[in-house]
Parts: C-alpha cells; structure tokens; sequence
C-alpha cells in the first residue's frame, strides 16, 4: 500500500492545518516542559528536537503512520537476515559488521558472525604490522603515506571518519584518499610521495571498478618506476575485494586481500574491510570502539524503531517533506572535523532513497528522497544562513556540536557554541516587526530610515532544527552518529515503501561511459549519439588538438 493510501495520511493532512498560525516561540512560553518532552538522550548523546513544528499529536499520528507502514516489521526482517534488498536477492546486514560476535546472525541458513570476526582479525594484525613499523615496504623504509584508491562509498566514509578522528590518528602516518578520474586527483597526490614508503589500498569488490582500477594501475605503474621492480608491488598494495583471481593477476599476494560480502552495500561498507583506512590511522582499538558506538544505536533503535532517535528523525523528515514542502535538508556540524560528513550523507540518503519505484513495482505519488547539504559552522553562517534565515525557502536542519574540544584554545570553544546555540534559536524564534521596530528606534533612526529598513529587518522564524550535542568527538559518538543516520534513511524507504539498498540510478551512466572512453580515443569523429553529445565530442577533440592522451589499460 502505498503511503498516501495509509489511514493516518488523511489524518496527517488535517492536522496539518492545525498549524497554519502556529508559532513555535509561543509553544516554548506556554510549556516549560517542553525541551525535556521532545528530546532523547543516549548516555551522553542528546537529541533535542523541541524546536520542530510538532505537538504530542502530531508525533502519535506521525507514530501511527509508521506502524501502518509495518516499520517495526522491516527492522526485524533487516536485523534476522532476510534478502530485504529483493532487487538484487540479498541480506541487508551492515548491522551483523559491528553486531555481538557471539550472537548469531543467519543468511542462506548460515551464521556469518565466525567470517565477520575473522576478517576483523585479519585487519587487526595488519593494522598492528604498519603501524608498528613492523611492516616495510620493497627497500625496507616504514610506511608513512597511506593511499586509499576507491569510489563512493569506498572512499567517503573511511575519508569522513579519518578527517573526524584526526586526534586519534597516528602522527608518523599521512592518509590520502584517489576517487575520482580526473587525472589531477591521482596526479596530485603521486606527487607528494616517496615510493618507498608508500602504501596503497586499492577498494573494490569486483576488482572492476572503472574509476578505482584506472587509478590503480596509474598508481602500479608510478610505484614500479620509481622502484625498478613488479615484485615491489606486493609491499606497497593490498586490496579490499572478493575477486582473488584478478587481485592475484595485479600483483598483490592474496594473504593480502581483505574481503567482505554482498550483504554489505557499498554506502554502508566503512564497518566491513573498507574501514581499513580506518583501523590503520586511529588503530584497531579506536576502530572497533566506533564499531561499539553503531551497535550502540542498532540497539537503541531495534528496541523501538519510532520512538528512537533514528526513527523520531526519519518521521521528522517525512511531515516536512509530505506536508510543508520542504524537499531539501541541511547538516551542520559544529566541528571542522566533522567537514566530510555531509558529502558522505549525501550518498547515504540520496543515493539510498532516490527512488520513485515502490517495492511492488508501481511508480510512486509522492516525493522521496531528501536533497541533503550543508557545511560545517560557523562558516555556513558566512555562506548560505541567509537563505536559511529571510529566503523563501524552508529547510529544516540539523545541529551538531561537542561540549568538549580537542584543542581549547581560550575563548575559541565558547564562541563556536554560542554560535551554534544562537542559529538554531534565531531560526525558530525570527524577528517580529515590533521587535524589529523597538531595535530601529534605540539605534536612533528616523522615521525615513525606519520606513525603509523596517521589512528588511525582520525574519519570519519559525524554522524547525534538530540539535544533537555529544560531551565529544570520539569515535564511539562517531559510530552513533552514523549508524544513527542509517537508520533514519532506512524508516524512510520503509515508509515510503521503496528500496534502499539498490542503486540502479548509478550504472546507466557507467555503461554510456565506457562507449564514449573507447570513441573519444578514435581518430574520427563521434556520430552514435544525440546531436549534443556529439557536438560536445567534436569541439572536445578540436579543443585539444594534437595532443594524444594513451586510452586507459584495460
């Protein structure tokens, strides 16, 4: 059934209504209980989404539309195991990644906890080996430079999580992370290194990767250059795949390759292998402290989907987006280190739930999908928080913000919480012409000035935020915040009854790419196409002129 069809959709929409004069200061003044009613807290972690447009009505309703949509039931099905991602006939169980080893999980009758710990085993004597010095590369130097070649989600979350745990990282190890085939990307980092002590970690389940193997063999070739040998390649490359043959076949001795499984989806893929990176910048320790904070937010949420703060999000979402045209959703992280976070959202949600099929095949009536965005304050605050503030659109967002710092310079701290604390009540509290008025006339202005500033002095308000505040960034808080927005897009998709963890958006463009790669590469002109395309093709090769670019190794 599709979720406009529920019955508590009708009851949503005239209570949505209800509202149309509400005004969230008000509902503060007239309750002083309200912060303590609309937020959760998890140990240290605290989600306070008081100032949303909601009421306890509005939160049964939004409740009641979650248990017709059988929620509960979807988060069962997706802990036990079942091939929930039917597209594709698999299990969905980055859950099982950082789950109790000595509970079960079943797939095809088989428990996949034993291979789950023993990959985790695997990481954990390699990450020891490097970062003890204990591994060396070809001519004997200790690693210092760790390259990660990988795209999506093999490149955005271990990137994410080694810029936010920088304070946990190993001083004498750089990381630097290839994804994308614009040849400065690779081109730019080769240029910083020294063969010697550089190792690289090729990510790709296949081993097939258009854009990972590009960049691989670019980075085998610079590596045997410069040390004069194949057999250097087996010190400077390990990979994180499924496909020994062609892991072999690149040069890579397979006790070296980390593997893990099709239950796991790439955007979900950082607690498996892929969190390699990871576990050799912050060590093992720290990592599998991360993988304590996600099973701490999978056992928050599995006791009570819809009353968590996974699903009290998600709901959220939903009254925004159906019912006050809000098609778009900004992060804010307080913290610099958490300047990552959301790009890696941004495929988390989007990519998950750009989706207008339902899971009965039917096209969907309804808007899914949030546009997610955002920056890390206060630098937002320079950048697009006037839009926010006095523009005609409405975003609802999210706050996120550390009571402790990793460097207390003096002052520094209390600026950055009082900017983050003072946003998200401007937002909800705006500026009222009297307010506006009373603050032009202690300024001194006359009537004229007051005239023509007026309108543009005040801010309507009423802009609904999530804040969540954390003692500090550490990587158990890490792991609770992503699992946290995981969960959140997976009651979305349940909700909205389509399939999160398929992506067939993404390979209509892999497959018309790899015919261009092969006719761009042609001494002719470029015909097979629309006009535009082959336009573009034709003034391409004018523009660069005899200039001959090899094509790239199959």
């Amino acid at each position: 059934m599709l979720l406009t069809d529920l019955p508590s959709w009708k009851k949503l929409q005239a209570h949505r209504q209800t509202w149309n004069d509400v005004r969230m200061r008000e509902l503060f003044r007239s309750d002083p209980g309200r912060f303590g009613r609309f937020s959760i807290q998890l140990d240290d972690f605290l989600l306070d989404y008081s100032k949303n447009l909601i009421n306890d009505e509005t939160l049964a309703l939004l409740r009641q539309l979650g248990e017709e949509a059988n929620v509960p039931a979807w988060t069962d099905a997706m802990f036990s195991g079942e091939k929930i991602n039917f597209t594709e006939n698999r299990a969905v169980l980055h859950v099982a990644l950082r789950n109790d080893p000595k509970r079960p999980i079943m797939v095809d009758g088989h428990d996949v906890m034993p291979g789950v710990v023993q990959v985790l085993e695997q990481m954990r004597r390699f990450a020891h080996a490097v970062r003890e010095g204990k591994w060396r590369g070809h001519t004997g130097k200790v690693i210092t430079d760790i390259v990660n070649i990988g795209i999506g989600g093999s490149d955005l979350g271990p990137m994410m999580v080694c810029r936010a745990l920088k304070p946990y990282g190993n001083a004498r190890i750089n990381m630097h992370f290839v994804s994308n085939v614009d040849p400065n990307h690779v081109g730019d980092t080769l240029d910083d290194l020294n063969a010697e002590s550089t190792l690289f970690i090729v990510s790709s389940k296949s081993f097939a990767t258009l854009e990972t193997l590009a960049n691989a063999k670019i980075a085998r070739r610079w590596l045997v250059e410069r040390l004069g040998s194949d057999l250097a390649v087996s010190r400077h490359f390990v990979a994180i795949s499924t496909n020994e043959e062609a892991v072999k076949a690149f040069g890579i001795d397979p006790e070296n390759m980390f593997v893990f499984w099709d239950w796991v989806g790439g955007r979900y893929s950082m607690w498996s292998a892929i969190g390699l990176p990871i576990a050799l910048y912050i060590g093992m320790d720290q990592f599998e402290e991360m993988l304590g904070g996600a099973r701490d937010m999978d056992e928050h949420f599995r006791a009570d989907p819809l009353s968590s703060i996974p699903g009290t999000l998600a709901l959220l979402s939903i009254w925004y987006q159906h019912f006050w045209d809000a098609p778009s959703h900004a992060i804010f992280p307080y913290d610099i280190h958490l300047s990552r976070l959301p790009a890696y959202l941004q495929q988390l949600c989007m990519e998950s739930n750009g989706k207008s099929t339902t899971r009965l095949g039917e096209k969907v009536n309804y808007p899914t999908g949030e546009i997610v965005w955002g920056e890390p304050g206060s630098n937002g605050q320079h950048a697009f928080f006037q839009l926010l503030h006095q523009g005609t659109r409405f975003v609802p967002t999210d706050f996120m913000l550390a009571a402790v710092t990793s460097h207390p310079f003096e002052g520094l701290h209390q600026m950055l919480v009082a900017n983050c604390f003072a946003q998200s009540e401007a937002l909800m509290l705006g500026k009222t012409e009297e307010e506006a008025l009373a603050e032009l006339k202690a300024e001194g202005a006359n009537e004229d000035a007051i005239r023509l500033l007026l309108p543009h002095k005040t801010f309507p308000g009423n802009k609904p935020s999530n804040t969540m505040l954390y003692q500090k960034l550490t990587p158990r808080t890490l792991g609770r915040m992503i699992a946290l927005y995981e969960h959140k897009t997976f009651v979305q998709s349940a909700l909205w009854s389509i399939n999160a963890f398929d992506q067939w958006g993404v390979e209509i463009g892999k497959r018309l790419s790899s015919v261009l790669i092969r006719e761009l590469g042609e001494d002719k002109a470029v015909t097979t196409h629309d006009a535009s395309t082959n336009g573009l093709c034709d003034h391409f090769q004018k523009l660069k002129g005899d200039k001959v670019f090899p094509p790239a190794e199959s």
